[in-house]
């Protein structure tokens, strides 16, 4: 009997612990009462709470639109939706639990909270097979960061958190727009263009974009020369690429702008243009190149390539996954063979997650997860008649 059913019932679901929590919804480890008493199969849920903020409503559906896209076929390196399940208050879907946590923690395990060049290699063999699929799917991720690559319980990668993507159409092809359905909205986005003036050199192919921001899932259509771009503002300050903090349009060559941070974090762990503030990042990352130390290699000679300031110039950005794979960092690399290999970088412990421990401890002091929020939003209440009542006494 399988430990769940595309259709979920969240009356029957019971919470382990929760795994995570962000503005777009909490993160549970959970197993079906029903189905896995004992909680032998527990599998991650994402809940969203749903509420007057239409942007967050409408990108919590979009996640779960390109989870259904991605099931169908399955793909190593990426989730596959389980099931989900919607009631008045809650829009929720399920995926599989990685017992290995996520890259970020990874690395400060490590020495001096960096890999070797053997581990970056594997790792970002399998991201760019992910973000490949992706791309040939005409999702760009634009969310790519330590926290959101994840290890499964076989010592490979998948990643996470698609509210963020967007679906563009093929570069040199007319612009076709999904969820046409879907209204843009006219609300004026700062324009972030004003921290640093950028020009990128004479015949880039990446025209001006008008100043106004869109949602990350707002479906608009734009006119550009090659193909299709879009102009809203999302992804993590040290992870965006020059052209989306200058307002220049950008499509799939800000993941593999993303790819080069992350592995210069990996490598040198840190990102290269973090500054003391969000405005002297962002000047950086648009003004400033990136810092290596120690002897050049194949490895920093890959990352200087995919962190160049003119997408059309940077790698990945004419042929793609194809480009970079053939890159001498990658030299060796079966990539046909990445989910063959049996002897991972690190493979996750399975001590804590252990059938006895799940069925004697964790299954004794779950939780409901309806219930949960109940208590959340009980517990605001009074934080907040609270400082009320401090402030009134004042």
């Amino acid at each position: 009997m399988e430990p769940f059913s595309p259709e979920l019932d969240l009356d029957n679901l019971r919470a382990i612990k929760v795994l995570g929590k962000g503005a777009m919804g909490t993160v549970f480890l959970v197993h079906d009462q029903s189905l896995d008493p004992s909680a032998r199969c527990p599998f991650a849920l994402k809940v969203v709470e749903k509420c007057s903020l239409h942007a967050a409503d409408r990108r919590a559906r979009w996640e779960l639109s390109v989870l259904t896209r991605l099931s169908k076929p399955t793909h190593p390196f990426l989730p596959n939706l389980l099931g989900s399940f919607e009631t008045p208050e809650f829009l929720g879907w399920a995926v599989p639990y990685c017992h290995g946590g996520d890259l970020n923690v990874l690395r400060y395990r490590q020495t001096d909270h960096v890999f070797s060049p053997a581990v970056i290699r594997f790792y970002l063999a399998e991201i760019i097979c992910a973000l490949d699929h992706l791309h040939s799917m005409g999702i760009v991720y634009r969310d790519l960061k330590p926290e959101n690559v994840l290890i499964q319980q076989s010592g490979h990668i998948t990643l996470t958190d698609f509210d963020l993507s967007r679906s563009l159409g093929p570069r040199i092809a007319n612009p076709i727009m999904v969820d046409p359905d879907e209204k843009p909205r006219r609300k004026h986005r700062r324009n972030l263009a004003r921290f640093v003036p950028v020009k990128f050199p004479a015949g880039s192919a990446l025209k001006k974009a008008k100043s106004a921001r869109v949602s990350p899932v707002s479906r608009r259509k734009m006119s550009f020369e090659r193909g299709e771009r879009s102009n809203s503002f999302v992804g993590t300050d040290e992870y965006v690429s020059p052209e989306m903090v200058s307002g220049e349009g950008h499509e799939f060559a800000v993941d593999w702008w993303a790819l080069g941070i992350l592995a210069y974090e990996m490598m040198f762990g840190k990102t290269p243009f973090k500054g003391k503030n969000r405005k002297e990042t962002f000047h950086n990352v648009v003004m400033k190149s990136p810092e290596f130390t120690g002897k050049r290699s194949a490895l920093t000679d890959l990352i200087g390539r995919l962190l160049q300031k003119d997408p059309t110039k940077r790698m990945g950005f004419s042929n793609g996954a194809s480009e970079i794979k053939h890159h001498e960092f990658f030299r060796g690399v079966k990539w046909d063979l990445l989910t063959e290999v049996v002897r991972t970088p690190f493979l996750p412990s399975r001590e804590e997650d252990g059938e006895d421990y799940l069925t004697a401890k964790l299954t004794a002091n779950g939780f409901n997860v309806r219930e949960y929020f109940e208590r959340l939003a009980v517990l605001t209440v009074i934080s907040v008649i609270s400082i009320i009542i401090r402030r009134a006494s004042k």
